[in-house]
């Protein structure tokens, strides 16, 4: 019996080998993969669907990854998937990250001390939350992720000329955003 013309073709697993492989290269950069997705889909639950669309994707199109940074492969497979799943939903709705729930704060700090990293915090989410999309993205893989021009580059598929302009001018929106006290901490 064939299966009905149209229908998926059924895809071969991988072998333990090369699972291994995946693993190995793709699941230690799962935090960044999210964190990014966060930010771009600004909603927790979206951030999820679209990272585990995103692993989903790369376990499937393993075989054609040839080594290299397997974390700028990973976070260019969640970006896009971020922007299709965005444009697919076009709901425009927003929740607000909750620090205080997925903080890792030490129990011996004080509760003002707490209360005024918990307050930064929330003005710097504010802040990136309202940046242009393409400045939110490099300001993220750049300050938050860590990534290199040129990972960013290669991730956001622009040159690094633009990469360095984008940074720059989200850098100045956020400073005057944040106020005077921004430019007294960098």
């Amino acid at each position: 019996m064939h299966p009905p013309q149209g229908a998926p073709r059924p895809r071969a697993p991988l072998d333990p080998t090369e699972l291994a492989r995946f693993e190995a290269a793709v699941l230690p950069h799962l935090d960044a993969a999210y964190t990014l997705a966060r930010y771009l889909m600004r909603d927790p639950h979206d951030a999820e669907d679209a990272v585990q669309d995103a692993c989903l994707r790369a376990l499937r199109y393993f075989v054609t990854f040839r080594g290299g940074d397997a974390r700028a492969w990973l976070l260019s497979i969640v970006r896009n998937r971020c922007f299709s799943l965005r444009q697919q939903r076009r709901d425009g709705s927003v929740v607000a990250f909750d620090e205080a729930l997925h903080s890792d704060a030490a129990d011996a700090e004080t509760a003002d001390a707490a209360a005024l990293r918990a307050a930064a915090r929330e003005s710097l989410e504010a802040a990136i939350r309202l940046l242009p999309e393409e400045f939110r993205e490099v300001i993220v893989l750049r300050e938050i992720q860590g990534l290199s021009y040129k990972e960013i580059s290669e991730v956001a598929g622009v040159p690094i000329g633009t990469v360095m302009s984008r940074l720059s001018r989200a850098r100045q929106r956020l400073q005057l955003a944040l106020g005077p006290e921004s430019a007294e901490a960098t």
